[in-house]
């Protein structure tokens, strides 16, 4: 059974699919561009926009019950994987302890043209 995660803390979905999906004791993000969820409007620059794109995916799960303490795997799309050191620099802050699994791929092109989106797995 399964069921879905919707927060106003993160930016509305703009297709057909949900913010999030928990089934049994596992939540999954969808992949979170940099979007204010208030104004839909991206920070500059790729450190700005991996912090925003990360507090999106924490505000989901949050509004299922867990923390980023609770993630065991990401993805990260990056536009330029130039940009992989400063993406790095601010994700490590996001975790404490032991980090997730991750993957990270240079994407061809992003939504919105966006220079990040990031996706969660976590455990509860």
């Amino acid at each position: 059974m399964k069921a879905v995660i919707n927060t106003e803390k993160a930016p509305a979905a703009i297709g057909p699919y949900s913010q999030g999906i928990q089934a049994g004791n596992l939540i999954i993000t969808s992949g979170q561009i940099p979007a204010d969820p208030a104004t839909g409007a991206f920070p500059e620059g790729i450190e700005a926009q991996t912090r925003q794109s990360l507090e999106n995916c924490k505000n989901i799960l949050e509004a299922a019950g867990a923390s980023m303490a609770n993630v065991i795997k990401t993805t990260v799309f990056l536009s330029d994987m130039n940009n992989f050191a400063a993406m790095n620099a601010v994700y490590a802050t996001y975790f404490e302890g032991a980090f997730p699994a991750r993957s990270a791929v240079q994407a061809a092109r992003l939504p919105k043209d966006a220079l990040v989106e990031i996706e969660c797995i976590a455990a509860v």
